[in-house]
């Protein structure tokens, strides 16, 4: 998902995306490292804290990077309260709340996102 909140389908959902990566969650050890076989992976475009950029990109000079791309924009929240929605309607089996609806950085310790910016709550969670 862009900035404005267009909305993009990279991988059709009956498919793996590889966007999970490695990782574990505490409830579900079945899940362990085999999390894009069953979930439907959104990306949204933004970045996060300093300290969550240069975990992945060490050398990124944050002070120079312009604060209208740091977070998340309205627009974004609103897409994908929608998207959520309509994710659930065509897969009702999809339980919608946080233990299930979880970001990568709950998944595995390689990926920072949604991060500490991310507002669980401008989408229902």
């Amino acid at each position: 998902m862009d900035r404005e909140g267009k909305i993009y389908r990279m991988v059709d959902e009956d498919r793996a995306a590889w966007h999970a990566g490695k990782g574990s969650l505490p409830d579900y050890p079945h899940y362990e490292n085999k999390l894009n076989q069953y979930s439907i992976g959104i990306e949204l475009l933004a970045i996060g804290t300093k300290e969550e950029l240069h975990k992945l990109v060490p050398h990124v000079d944050y002070e120079s990077i312009d604060p209208v791309h740091i977070g998340y924009t309205d627009a974004q929240y609103e897409s994908l309260k929608l998207l959520i929605d309509d994710i659930a309607k065509r897969n009702p089996t999809i339980k919608l709340d946080r233990k299930h609806i979880i970001g990568h950085d709950e998944y595995t310790d390689r990926r920072t996102d949604p991060g500490s910016l991310f507002d669980w709550s401008r989408i229902g969670f």
